[in-house]
């Protein structure tokens, strides 16, 4: 995981297009050639991405995808959660799966894929991330470990102005230690739709909760935890990349930091004992 400065390979995804219509034809040709080579018509794997008025954004994600290199055949697809930009436009010139899910939120847009998709096996994606070569490999590796019916990865921030790659690598460490701590018994607080993994089967028999709220990813593993093991995924090789907006929103780097220490620290004597049991489709989230 580098310290100083972004991974080389992200250089060929940061495209700086605007909008849909800056985006030239043969940037799309580049990218189905690359799709059409990797995808499957017959997958073990599906990789189930939501978006919701990501155009741009979503075109650097499907191209990293399209750099995939894996021994296990997959699929890509995409549900268009009801944007009201032109993502639909940009998933419209992709080889893809395209899906448009009208319920407004990440579960009914996770319950479209997982119901869509044709894999043994889903991982889910973010439509605003980069996604390494081998992430589907690192990530499929622990998913196929005996009784294993969630796996979950790390990530990592992308670095730019105001969040220096060193101080975003500091942030990362702290958070990978967090999360030893909450896999010991709370691990489904460490599951993010950016990069988890489950046995679709399983999945089907609980289902995402079907409303607009945070958190859809830890209620499907929070509930898969009953049906097996779940699995941490460390190789760094594994981790997305994406950029730091959700830290811009507390202003700067050093806000965001103590507000995420904060947090952590005034609920860490939670993280040492079992969250009871409880209705994941009805219950409100709760630091």
């Amino acid at each position: 995981m580098p310290t100083l400065k972004n991974p080389e390979w992200i250089k060929e995804y940061d495209f700086r297009y605007d909008r849909f219509e800056d985006i030239p034809q043969e940037v799309f040709d580049r990218i189905n050639e690359r799709l059409d080579k990797v995808q499957s018509d017959n997958p073990l794997v599906s990789v189930v991405i939501p978006a919701w008025n990501e155009e741009t954004s979503l075109l650097r994600t499907i191209a990293s995808l399209s750099g995939s290199k894996t021994r296990y055949p997959f699929e890509i697809v995409v549900i268009n959660n009801n944007s009201t930009d032109r993502t639909q436009d940009t998933l419209d010139h992709l080889h893809v799966q395209t899906f448009f899910q009208p319920i407004q939120g990440w579960g009914p847009a996770r319950q479209m894929g997982l119901e869509k998709a044709r894999g043994k096996y889903i991982l889910t994606a973010d439509a605003d991330s980069l996604y390494p070569e081998r992430w589907i490999d690192e990530m499929m590796q622990v998913l196929l470990q005996p009784g294993v019916v969630c796996a979950y990865g790390r990530y990592s921030f992308i670095g730019e102005k105001g969040f220096p790659r060193w101080k975003l690598y500091l942030l990362e460490r702290m958070k990978d230690v967090i999360a030893e701590v909450r896999h010991y018994k709370r691990p489904f607080l460490n599951a993010y739709g950016i990069s988890m993994g489950y046995v679709r089967e399983k999945a089907l028999e609980i289902g995402f909760v079907m409303h607009k709220i945070r958190g859809e990813d830890g209620r499907m593993c929070f509930d898969l935890m009953q049906h097996g093991k779940i699995r941490q995924v460390k190789s760094n090789a594994a981790r997305p990349w994406t950029s730091p907006r959700t830290l811009r929103l507390d202003g700067n780097f050093e806000k965001a930091l103590w507000v995420r220490v904060t947090r952590e620290l005034k609920r860490l004597h939670k993280m040492l004992v079992p969250m009871p049991p409880h209705d994941t489709k009805t219950s409100p989230n709760v630091d």
